[in-house]
């Protein structure tokens, strides 16, 4: 069985996705598409930068999506591919998540690409620049990380916002709680415990206005079920429900992204293959990890391509 799986912020780089546009056609409709959606050339940011104005959070959320799409319209027309014949599950890192939805069919790739500039929007906007922060803990498990960001929170905001595995938790919340979380951390055995360079801090409970914004953005949108079931990043548990879908992308705002869980359960249900769609090979690295039996690989390019339509069909 195979899993497609989508990046999520961070995974950006200027220049993702053009080599694809000039080569192919149904790529080029994607970025020209996402252009009108948001009323602005995207597509040349995502090019020709500056890398800070494509990193801005408003924008690398619709770009990372809009490759991953590039990617996704170029395997159906290349190598025939058909999520619902061809794939058991669609995931996606925290944003990824709405590109998976979108590449699955439940979500519009216009409505996407606008959901993902509120997105990026509102998370920007809950919390006073400076005030919170993220850090990574390299080489401790989620259950320690659970008992640090408790002791740390002194009555502040201290959350795990990112699971990702091989023993990497990422943190969010106020900054001095996330600074106390970082030496208890090291005292505690981390292997490293860094500030992460994020313009807010993500998936924790300092987001709950930008939640309460999507929660009215995504009403307002169609929801389909997905032509393969979504392994969800609140609750690593398969999803098809359009309401149930429609939930998690609210509570996901907030919540923790529970990707080492999530990849666990794909391979459990039967995943031996694993496709990263988009920009990057973060993705990969991290499947590698926790389902170390499992094969990888990141499609980005078209030589990228041409490697997955021969995965594809074997």
């Amino acid at each position: 069985m195979r899993a497609f799986v989508f990046p999520g912020q961070g995974s950006q780089a200027v220049g993702m996705g053009k080599a694809l546009a000039d080569a192919f056609p149904q790529a080029r409709a994607v970025f020209d598409e996402v252009d009108d959606a948001l009323g602005e050339k995207l597509s040349s940011v995502m090019w020709n930068g500056p890398a800070d104005t494509l990193t801005l959070t408003a924008n690398a959320q619709p770009a990372l999506m809009a490759a991953s799409l590039a990617v996704m319209r170029v395997l159906e027309a290349e190598a025939g591919l058909d999520i619902k014949r061809d794939i058991g599950f669609v995931a996606g890192h925290s944003l990824g998540e709405y590109s998976a939805l979108a590449a699955a069919g439940a979500i519009g790739l216009a409505d996407t690409a606008r959901l993902l500039r509120i997105r990026g929007n509102a998370m920007q906007e809950a919390v006073p620049v400076g005030e919170g922060a993220m850090a990574a803990l390299l080489g401790l498990e989620l259950e320690q990380v659970l008992e640090i960001v408790r002791e740390a929170a002194q009555g502040e905001v201290c959350d795990p916002a990112n699971d990702n595995g091989g023993g990497q938790v990422v943190i969010s919340g106020h900054r001095t709680a996330v600074e106390r979380a970082i030496s208890l951390a090291q005292a505690r055995g981390a292997k490293r415990a860094i500030m992460l360079t994020v313009s807010a801090p993500f998936h924790c409970a300092l987001m709950a206005p930008a939640a309460e914004v999507m929660r009215e953005a995504l009403a307002k949108v169609a929801i389909q079920a997905p032509a393969a079931p979504l392994m969800a990043n609140v609750t690593a548990s398969p999803v098809t429900d359009p309401e149930a879908i429609r939930e998690g992308l609210v509570r996901q705002v907030t919540g923790t992204v529970r990707w080492r869980e999530s990849v666990a359960a794909m391979s459990g249900a039967g995943a031996t293959s694993f496709f990263e769609i988009g920009a990057g090979k973060v993705l990969a690295g991290l499947v590698k990890r926790i389902a170390s039996a499992a094969t990888a690989i990141s499609v980005g390019t078209p030589e990228d391509v041409a490697s997955a339509k021969a995965a594809l069909r074997s």
